[in-house]
């Protein structure tokens, strides 16, 4: 107990005096009972064991907590950065391509042919961020939405089945 205590007045408390951090550990004591089992004349009682966190033990954790002191080691850290953030560099990373990419054509004089297999390439480019974008809002609605709009395309099918016959 006197070791806890002086490493806390080590870090902490550098203005206390020894003296006063010794009536202070006396009333600490004097108020805390020790236990019965420390003494060890009793053969009989069941000690306590330290209990074993499953957690720890289990190999999921082992090796997650080893690979992110792996990567503290190497200063790597795990990509926890908030929405906002990444939402602001995606957007900065656009405007320097869309930057880029209008001074490639400033510079470089276009035939009619070149023009046109551009046009066609950005509404190509258009269409894949459309279906991007689709498919994160679906990756994003929850489960019991999507089983709705599933039920609601069968029935409309079954509804167009049963009214031509």
């Amino acid at each position: 107990m006197y070791t806890i205590a002086m490493k806390w007045s080590d870090n902490y408390g550098s203005g206390l005096e020894q003296s006063e951090l010794a009536e202070g550990l006396s009333c600490v004591q004097s108020v805390m009972a020790e236990p019965d089992y420390m003494d060890g004349d009793c053969d009989e009682l069941i000690k306590p064991k330290k209990l074993i966190n499953p957690v720890k033990t289990s190999r999921n954790h082992q090796d997650l907590h080893r690979e992110l002191l792996m990567n503290q080691k190497r200063g790597l850290s795990p990509q926890n950065k908030p929405e906002l953030q990444k939402v602001m560099e995606k957007r900065k990373r656009e405007q320097v391509l869309k930057a880029q990419k209008e001074e490639q054509e400033a510079h470089q004089k276009r035939s009619d042919l070149e023009i046109e297999l551009m046009k066609r390439q950005q509404k190509l480019e258009q269409l894949e961020l459309e279906q991007h974008k689709i498919e994160e809002e679906q990756e994003n609605t929850p489960e019991f939405v999507k089983m709705k709009s599933n039920l609601r395309r069968t029935k409309l099918e079954v509804d167009e089945q049963e009214r031509p016959t």
